[in-house]
């Protein structure tokens, strides 16, 4: 089941060990999506910690929190852009979102399928969605003190096959906060080097979420239309030789 949003808050705006979780997979996610100029980019769950950075120039950006969760104001000294939503039926015309960050949406849900159908109908085409679940070979998801405790966690192989399933394309994968999920004064300290050194030997099984990039992918248009090539042309204009009319 979803968290509380209370809890959520708590721990990544009022907690050392929740800012640093969110530093970590913030920065890894805008080093894959540097940018989202003029775009619309929508975060579903608990996924507003991530999206500032989006805000001056993206076309639109919303944080939708689902019902069993709750919603609070996002973000701070600005308009407010959170709204509460159905779990599998959000506010958004189909095809209108460009970039989709899931976070802390798809694990814990009763209906994780009906999640990712209504994340494939909001984008449109080539449109990207990140999805970042705990990883089940990391330290986080072992640890009821943080959100990524709770849920089900997933390996890479577990959800890109689900991913594909619902037709989207999948992208690369990457993983963050290879820190230990502790409040302890030393950890806090090292925090970052745990994360520099982690993404630069690709500690794979150390990662405590997975963050995996998949496109909507759209089936070809079928039916009658005009064909680049016609079998048969039709050769009104081509000469014939055999009825060249003769000069008088």
């Amino acid at each position: 089941m979803h968290l509380d949003v209370q809890n959520l808050r708590n721990f990544y705006y009022r907690s050392t060990l929740g800012r640093a979780a969110q530093k970590a997979v913030r920065d890894q996610l805008v080093q894959m999506w540097p940018e989202a100029q003029g775009q619309t980019v929508v975060g579903f769950g608990f996924a507003v910690p991530l999206l500032r950075p989006y805000i001056k120039d993206a076309r639109r950006v919303t944080g939708l929190m689902p019902g069993p969760q709750g919603v609070m104001p996002w973000p701070t000294g600005m308009p407010n852009m959170a709204v509460l939503c159905e779990e599998v039926s959000w506010p958004i015309d189909t095809g209108h979102v460009d970039k989709l960050v899931v976070m802390h949406g798809l694990e814990t849900s009763e209906q994780p399928s009906a999640v990712l159908e209504e994340a494939f109908r909001v984008l449109g085409p080539g449109g990207k969605a990140m999805f970042i679940v705990p990883n089940r070979a990391g330290m986080w998801s072992r640890s009821d003190k943080t959100p990524f405790g709770y849920g089900r966690p997933y390996t890479v192989t577990q959800l890109e096959t689900q991913l594909k399933h619902h037709n989207f394309t999948v992208g690369r994968h990457e993983f963050a906060l290879y820190q230990p999920p502790s409040q302890r004064r030393f950890w806090r300290k090292t925090g970052q080097m745990f994360e520099k050194v982690g993404q630069a030997v690709s500690m794979v099984g150390a990662g405590g979420v997975i963050m995996v990039e998949a496109t909507k992918r759209t089936p070809a248009p079928m039916g009658p239309g005009l064909k680049e090539a016609v079998s048969r042309p039709l050769r009104i204009l081509t000469p014939n030789p055999s009825k060249e009319v003769k000069p008088i």
